[in-house]
């Protein structure tokens, strides 16, 4: 993989070509980013305007040579993500797509990373095929996905515990009607005697 500079520099040229930016931008994109994190460049592309998400998945694609993926709205899989643990993902900036037969479809923000397939293998054993997806959106959906996942099970466990709760109250309900019962019943029987 090349590294930030070379990675900054094709894809400005892939920009310039494909008419998404002018030469005044991509200037302007090489100046400003020249001491930034690679893994930063699309969030700048987007909050600065430069680009449309679409058109920056589209240059992307064509700079690692893979399909694009706009994972934005996805519903991902719960047993995929299950798969790899949450830092995992969030670290390598990827998530799992699709499973299909013995391939598994990954989009990662960084696809020709060393050792991300090798690492990813740790978990699954499927042949690993990459797509390429905006960096911000990958972790977005990571944290959207396990933040559900952890207000689904905190939603199942406190309606578990009012289940109990409520079962609780029943059963000792039951044990005072029981005890009036059987209360009545001495009275009842006690006056019956007397008699």
């Amino acid at each position: 993989m090349a590294n930030k500079e070379t990675f900054v520099e094709e894809l400005c040229a892939i920009l310039l070509k494909n008419k998404m930016v002018t030469d005044i931008e991509a200037v302007a994109m090489k100046d400003v980013f020249k001491d930034s994190e690679q893994e930063n460049f699309d969030d700048f592309l987007l909050k600065e305007g430069f680009l449309e998400s679409s058109d920056l998945l589209r240059a992307l694609s064509v700079y690692y040579r893979v399909p694009s993926f706009d994972v934005q709205g996805h519903f991902f899989e719960t047993f995929l993500l299950h798969q790899f643990p949450k830092d995992f993902l969030l670290r390598h900036s990827v998530i799992p797509l699709e499973v299909d037969q013995n391939m598994i479809i990954v989009v990662a923000s960084r696809p020709e990373d060393p050792g991300l397939e090798s690492a990813m293998r740790e978990f699954v054993s499927y042949e690993i095929e990459f797509f390429v997806g905006i960096n911000g959106d990958i972790i977005d959906a990571i944290e959207e996905f396990y933040d559900r996942s952890l207000t689904t099970d905190a939603q199942i466990e406190d309606n578990d515990m009012r289940e109990d709760e409520r079962l609780e109250d029943e059963a000792m309900a039951k044990d005072e009607i029981v005890e009036e019962l059987t209360y009545s019943d001495i009275v009842y029987r006690d006056e019956d005697d007397k008699k």
